[in-house]
């Protein structure tokens, strides 16, 4: 199932894809704490696409690979970063050169303690695309990746999580202005992705919407005003316009 989220007049309201329109939904994290799918509320709808989750953290993962000494690395980003696709971001001009990074979301289902290795895919909701903006020059002057990553919108997110595609292959392609720049996945990460989330659970709890970035697989791309990058996670596409 493929579930987001559309701009209405009374708030932002669940719906899944489908080929009749889009159909309003039930709230899915509620149905997946009990185990079940979320249930159809009236027929199809029209609205805006908005970003699919509104998360109280988001986790970004530096994938350092097996050998060394901190294979995996995390660090916090702010969820007031998050816009949905489509969205237009203005580049700051006094941040160096900006990278689009194509990296496959995790958006967790229900409160992380007990999550390992083993268990992960069964505190996820699903897999949606992330675009993890970075301005890299200034890691030189900030390590811990709070100005490189913190610019107005640098987190474009979804619009679709896929509840159905897992979290052991997951594809990812990036384009900037319709030319493949990345075609990989998350096979080709250093550290799967199930062991990134447990890595994170050991640390930290997180929760329902929370969204965990898994790293970019040599998806990156230098980017400039006036160019479009679409991120493709497992068929969902989230386009993004620099300006």
């Amino acid at each position: 199932m493929r579930l987001g989220r559309i701009d209405t007049s009374d708030g932002p309201r669940w719906v899944r894809e489908t080929a009749d329109g889009l159909i309003p939904l039930s709230d899915p994290f509620v149905a997946f704490a009990e185990g079940r799918l979320p249930s159809d509320e009236g027929g199809a709808v029209d609205g805006a696409m908005i970003a699919p989750v509104d998360p109280v953290v988001i986790v970004g993962i530096a994938q350092n690979g097996p050998e060394h000494v901190s294979p995996v690395q995390a660090w916090l980003k702010s969820p007031r970063t998050v816009i949905g696709s489509g969205a237009e971001v203005v580049m700051r001009r006094d941040a160096g050169a900006q990278v689009a990074e194509g990296e496959i979301a995790v958006v967790i289902g229900r409160p992380t303690p007990g999550l390992t290795v083993h268990n992960a895919h069964e505190y996820v909701l699903g897999v949606t695309a992330v675009n993890d903006l970075s301005s890299p020059d200034r890691a030189a002057f900030d390590p811990r990746n709070f100005e490189s990553k913190s610019g107005e919108g640098y987190t474009p997110l979804g619009p679709w999580i896929d509840t159905e595609v897992g979290i052991d292959d997951v594809s990812l392609e990036v384009e900037v202005d319709g030319r493949l720049v990345a075609e990989t996945g998350s096979r080709q990460l250093p550290m799967s992705i199930r062991e990134c989330l447990a890595y994170v659970a050991a640390w930290s709890p997180l929760g329902p919407g929370d969204v965990v970035m898994t790293g970019a697989p040599h998806s990156q791309a230098p980017v400039e005003p006036g160019q479009t990058v679409t991120v493709r996670v497992a068929g969902i596409e989230l386009v993004t316009a620099f300006v």
